[in-house]
């Protein structure tokens, strides 16, 4: 089914979009139906948050890697707010990347130390994963703790799946939906992972950057690539569904 397109059933109008089908009659939390490959097939879906590596390392100007831009700024005005008033939770992904990381020389988000902390508030945070390199099924020894010297860096598929089923839940029930830095690697990363695994992602337009902070680049890649592997929704369309 083409991107835009409209079906009927029953009384209903429904709108498809990639692979989600809404339902402009439903219920604000959920999806009604899903637009498989080659298939349509109808079920109840919650959109999960998912906040990428929004530490300070990153997010404020003193960060070792600060990416400059308006999405910290109206994660911190619009949507926290919004979160935190509707009483829902996030779950967030954020890294450790202490060397060794063969392959990439950046060292920063030291666990312990101020840039590791997430500017996500605490009373908001449903459950944390923390990876070592862009794609979050890398993971080491020691991750994410202050006092232990971290190993190299190997990919923990198995860990990663259970963290998701257990705290975002399954892609057959849920839509995840991504928002922080950068989209051009690490959010990036992310919905390609979770697409792979059968999840069908969403990215908050407002809530990404790029990581040079130009919003002309950060649309190009909500343009293209992304759309291979996750769908862009504005603040304004997603909050009245949460």
């Amino acid at each position: 089914m083409d991107r835009g397109s409209f079906i009927k059933l029953g009384q209903v109008n429904y709108s498809c979009t990639k692979q989600v089908l809404t339902s402009s009659n439903a219920p604000s939390k959920i999806v009604i139906g899903y637009c498989a490959r080659g298939a349509s097939k109808f079920m109840k879906k919650q959109y999960k948050l998912i906040g990428v590596d929004l530490q300070n390392d990153f997010t404020d100007k003193n960060g070792i890697f600060f990416v400059p831009g308006l999405a910290v700024v109206f994660l911190q005005e619009n949507v926290f707010p919004y979160i935190k008033e509707k009483d829902i939770k996030i779950n967030e992904i954020v890294s450790d990347y202490r060397q060794p990381r063969p392959g990439d020389s950046g060292d920063c988000c030291h666990p312990g130390e101020w840039g590791y902390e997430s500017i996500i508030p605490r009373d908001i945070v449903n459950s944390t994963w923390v990876k070592c390199m862009n794609s979050p099924i890398w993971v080491r020894g020691g991750i994410g703790q202050a006092n232990i010297k971290p190993g190299l860096p190997y990919q923990d598929t198995v860990g990663f799946g259970d963290w998701l089923k257990e705290n975002v839940g399954e892609p057959d029930s849920v839509i995840p939906v991504l928002f922080g830095l950068t989209i051009d690697c690490c959010v990036l990363s992310t919905a390609q992972e979770l697409s792979w695994r059968g999840y069908s992602p969403l990215v908050i337009k407002e809530g990404v950057a790029h990581s040079n902070g130009k919003i002309t680049d950060r649309d190009k890649i909500l343009k293209t690539p992304l759309p291979n592997w996750a769908d862009v929704i504005s603040w304004g369309e997603l909050k009245d569904k949460l």
